[in-house]
Order: C-alpha cells, then structure tokens, then sequence
C-alpha cells in the first residue's frame, strides 16, 4: 500500500505537531507516530519553556548570552540569536492554541533555572509538557487536511539516491519512507513531497534515562542510513535529577525544584554543590550530574539527596503537584524528607546536521526539535531551551519548505515495494532483549557522565561485535518494532562512541578524564559524521 502527502512528518512531539497544525494550512499532511499520539518526549516536560523578554529585567541579548555560556563554545551564534529573538511570538502562538501557563496577579510567573542570569521560565506547575501537549492535540485533531497514524513506525527514508543512484553534481532528495503497520505488520509506502524527522531523543540508548520507551534515536539512525550528515554526537545532556526509586525507572525531578531553593545533598545530609561551582546548586546541568556522579563514585552509594523541606509545604505542593503527587505514592513525602536522585540520560545535544530552517544535507528532508543539530545547544543546552527550539524551528521549517517552486516528481515506479519473503520468524525474542540490555548497560557504564580513552575504546569493540550480530538477525528474521528499535539504537550507540573517541577534550557534557581541560585550538568545531 502507498498513500501520496504534501508533508510527512514523523514524531509527535511539539516540534512535530506544532508543524503539522502549520503545514495542514498548506497542504495535506500525514503525522506517523510509533505509540500513541500523547506518546512523546515533549509529554514529559515539567520545567517549562524559556522565552525572552517577558520581564522588565530580562532581554533577548542576556537570554542569549546565557545560552552560548552553556553550549560552551560550540553554539552558532546566529542561530541563537535568531531562535531566541522569535521565543516571544511562539509563546504568543501556544496561547493562541489554547495552552494556559501560571500566573500571579495577572502577570506571567516565571521561574528560573540553572544557567539562566533571570527567571525567563514560562509553566503550568511541573507538567508544562502535558499542558502543551494536550492542548496541541485537540488543535491538530481539529484542523483539516492532516491524517494521523498512531502505532506506525518508520523504518528507512526514501532518497533518490538509494533507488535511482547517486549522480555527479545531482543533489540527493528525499521521496518518503518505508513504514510498519505495528497493527497489521504490513509495510506501506508513505511518499511525499517533504519529511520533516520529529523523532526526538534517543535515552534509551542508556541504562538510566528520564526518557519514555520511544525515545530509541529512530530519526539519527534513519538519517544516517540514508547518508545525512550527523553531528556532534558525544554530547549527551545528562540531568543530574531522575528519581532513583525501584518502582519507577524514569521519573524526572525537574530542574526547576533547584532553581526553587532545593538543596543537593549527600546521603550524610551535607550539601556539597559549593565544592564544584560559584553557582552551587544552580550550575549547569553538566557541571551538577558530574560532581553528583564524583560524589557517588567516592562514597559508593547509588544515590543523593535532594532536599525541599526547608521550604514551605503550601508552596511546594502548589509549585511542583506532580513530583509532589508520585513521591508520596512511592512513600516519600518530599515536605518532609528529601528525594533520592542520581544522573540520567536527558537530552541530546547533537543530531541531524540541518541549517537554521531546518533542512539537513538531503533536499526536502529536514529535522525538527531534540533530533536535529541546528547549532542551538552546542556543547551542552540551557535548562528549559529544547521547547522553545521545537516550536521555533517547526515555524522556520515550513517556511523553507514553501519557498520551494514547485512539488517534486517522485519517480514512484523505480521505488519497489518491501520485500520480505526470504525473512524467518522471530522465535527468540531473547536475543533481541539481550542485546538491548548490553548495548544500554556498555553505554552508561563506559559512555557516561565520564569518559575515558579506554573506556571508549572498549566500548566500541564490544559494540561492534553486538551491532555484527544486530545487523544479521535484522536482515534475517520478520520486522518487527523491537528489531527495528535495536537496530537503531546500536547505530547511535555507535554515533555517539566515535564522536566522543574524536574529541580529545572536555567541553560541555562531553568528559574525558584522559583530557579534563578544553582545547579551543584543536577542538572548537562541531564533529561531523
């Protein structure tokens, strides 16, 4: 089966949403999404979105100083200019859709996060995700000329060079994508005169993440199959706050319960942020989720503490009511007892490399959101920025998309339909949870917070040895989403491995104990694959 679109986009987060709700104005539009349409890393959320100026003491220039501080000299400062000098309109456009954030007295409250110089955080308690979200969906759901296809996950990209074959001094366009029915177990043909990857992140790389079960880096390992350029792979945004807890693997404390007063520290109840930085609890994230990972390495416990009990109950209970709501049913009352917490995979600052408009280095293709590296975040993103970029950049990328002249002539009868006859079913599914488990457990233990050069190596030797076998068994037994999610995240366990190995320094979330100091002579450049 084949269905013909003006725009395919692929992920339901804000990025992907925000610009199906645009597009659909434009021309028919199909929205994929592997889970269901609430299902995305944007869902989870709780911090907020940045936006400048919405005080009196704030202003575009100092939001985007703040953001180059903490992309640590690898940000495009044009790039950030340009995003940040927008974040007013976009908020002005959420609101029209419907998403309310908190007020007081009539006045926007804003909070302030690590790395921000002022409070510049627009939310809606600690679910802003949800609430922006939510309230996209019912607008989508309303607008004409968009399809959505929950549980459809795309498996390859559709270029012209892959079918028609590469040519000199021909650039390479994308068609569409192959894409599973997880339902049926069908393959279809989505073609289309634009792909727009919304995919997100890609937490599950490691052991320990705050990202939902989708985030498998599906859009980065389609990209780079299909040939895209992909860059700055190694930095990898660890939050220093996931709740460490039995009964709940991926549970965020936002960084907004520090920018609030809470206070980080050890199991012996001593604050020790003040050793690491000026900033002490306040100091970005890179910096926190390093001296909490030193702290835990020299004591040899598994966790911290984060500590809100100094302030008052009302107030915590108002601020944060959904941390508050899932401590206390997991036992904890964080009014009157601290949070166990330790680092996680958040965010990844790298990417699909795409201009300021989003496109990547094959025609028609862009990125949108956590899966694109537009220069943005550089080394490290400032706290509550990633929203921000997704409604930005999903406005920019429709606006190259119809400066485009005419629809493409998609040469639909030299593209051949899924074949998968020679296939033998998956009978031992153990293999592939395996594999899973050895790929996350070989990341977070040598690909983590810190790194060293024989921690990488050894890292990418026994990859290559799992991702052989992962390659074999994809080509051998029936598709399926699981071996589909495999197949991608030891791509970009690979991606990330040999950035992080061609980077002979520390700069932003990227640490190497083997060369603990920046190297701006060598090294301030972006790492392209």
């Amino acid at each position: 089966m084949s269905s013909i679109f003006d725009f395919l986009v692929i992920g339901s987060g804000l990025a992907g949403i925000s610009f199906a709700i645009r597009a659909s104005k434009f021309g028919k539009v199909a929205l994929i999404t592997k889970d269901k349409l609430i299902e995305s890393n944007s869902l989870y959320a709780q911090g907020g979105i940045a936006a400048s100026p919405l005080s009196l003491q704030d202003s575009v220039e100092k939001h985007v100083e703040d953001t180059l501080k903490a992309g640590d000299g690898l940000c495009n400062p044009e790039v950030v200019k340009e995003i940040i000098s927008e974040s007013k309109s976009a908020i002005e456009e959420l609101i029209s859709w419907g998403v309310e954030f908190d007020k007081e007295n009539g006045e926007f409250s804003l909070a302030k996060e690590g790395g921000h110089s002022e409070r510049r955080i627009l939310h809606r308690g600690d679910y802003t995700g949800q609430e922006i979200q939510t309230k996209l969906i019912e607008t989508l759901l309303k607008s004409k000329n968009v399809e959505v296809f929950e549980n459809h996950m795309a498996i390859d990209l559709i270029t012209k060079f892959k079918f028609i074959g590469k040519r000199d001094g021909v650039e390479d366009e994308c068609y569409g994508a192959y894409v599973l029915n997880k339902k049926t177990g069908d393959i279809e043909i989505f073609f289309s005169n634009f792909v727009i990857l919304a995919t997100g992140g890609a937490g599950k790389v490691y052991l320990i993440t705050s990202n939902p079960d989708t985030a498998t880096g599906d859009g980065v390992a389609m990209a780079r199959r299909a040939g895209a350029k992909i860059a700055n792979m190694e930095f990898y945004q660890f939050h220093p706050t996931v709740l460490y807890h039995h009964k709940e693997k991926n549970f965020l404390i936002s960084e907004a319960v520090r920018g609030e007063g809470g206070i980080l520290r050890t199991k012996d109840g001593e604050p020790f942020m003040k050793k690491y930085h000026p900033l002490r609890d306040l100091a970005p994230r890179d910096v926190v989720a390093r001296a909490i990972d030193t702290e835990l390495k020299k004591s040899g416990a598994e966790h911290v503490y984060l500590d809100l009990t100094h302030l008052p109950k009302d107030f915590i209970i108002k601020r944060f009511p959904k941390i508050y709501q899932r401590c206390l049913e997991l036992g904890i009352d964080i009014t009157s007892e601290p949070i166990p917490v330790a680092p996680g995979a958040h965010f990844m600052c790298g990417g699909v490399l795409t201009d300021s408009y989003g496109e990547t280095t094959i025609s028609r293709l862009f990125a949108i959101g956590e899966v694109a590296y537009t220069g943005f975040h550089g080394a490290n993103r400032l706290a509550s920025n990633s929203l921000l970029e997704c409604i930005v950049m999903s406005k920019r990328a429709l606006k190259k998309c119809l400066e485009y002249p005419k629809k493409i002539q998609i040469p639909k009868e030299d593209i051949p339909p899924w074949k998968s006859e020679k296939t033998i079913p998956q009978d031992e599914k153990i293999l592939i949870s395996h594999a899973w488990d050895e790929i996350r457990r070989l990341m977070w233990n040598y690909v983590g917070v810190v790194r060293s050069d024989k921690r990488l190596n050894r890292a990418y030797e026994r990859l290559s040895i799992i991702k052989r076998d992962v390659m074999e068994d994809y080509w051998k037994y029936y598709i399926s989403a699981d071996l589909i999610e495999l197949r991608n995240i030891a791509i970009v366990a690979e991606l990330i491995i040999t950035s992080a190995m061609a980077r002979k320094e520390s700069r932003g979330t990227h640490f190497n104990i083997d060369y603990p100091f920046k190297n701006d002579i060598d090294f301030r450049r972006d790492t392209i694959i």
